[in-house]
């Protein structure tokens, strides 16, 4: 029974060092490419809250509906503040029936004035289905300018690419 336990762990191992390049594993930070933009948490009450909802697309139909073209999505955040960090206290990934997917924040980050980060939901990661949204919350401690909050969608079909960008909305809280 040891001996194959032992088995089932070096195939779990295994599988593990083969992943895909690029893939994120559970543990995986994906904002920690970015940590030279985060500034330490302000200690001053975070009196400004704001949230931003913004529409992507993990994949669209073509060729009048009986062709699915399936997107990689790049979320970018920028703080358009060039005094005062922008604290992100969510970024939440929802699926065309507004079911949460994926969060991305398991506590609050502070990105530094005119900082920015990204998220990337992989071409292969079609789980938001044909209308998927981020749900972005962050806050300040006194008022500032929005942040400049968009997606990239981007994809290549046979010989053809594709690319579109979304804009992000205010929306209440």
């Amino acid at each position: 029974m040891n001996r194959f336990l032992a088995l089932l762990a070096a195939i779990g191992l295994a599988g593990a060092l083969i992943a895909p390049a690029g893939a994120q594993t559970l543990t995986e930070d994906p904002l920690a490419p970015f940590a030279e933009a985060f500034a330490p948490m302000p200690a001053a009450p975070l009196t400004e809250k704001g949230r931003t909802y913004l529409p992507v697309y993990s994949s669209v139909m073509a060729g009048g509906g009986r062709t699915r073209i399936d997107f990689a999505v790049t979320l970018s955040i920028h703080n358009t503040s060039a005094a005062l960090p922008l604290v992100l206290s969510r970024i939440d990934y929802f699926d065309t029936a507004g079911r949460v997917i994926q969060r991305y924040l398991d506590k609050p980050v502070a990105v530094r004035p005119y900082g920015s980060v990204q998220i990337v939901v992989a071409q292969s990661d079609t789980r938001g289905g044909l209308a998927a949204n981020f749900v972005i919350d962050w806050e300040s401690t006194a008022r500032i300018d929005e942040p400049a909050i968009e997606a990239v969608m981007v994809s290549s079909y046979g010989a053809q690419g594709y690319s579109f960008l979304s804009q992000g909305r205010r929306v209440s809280r």
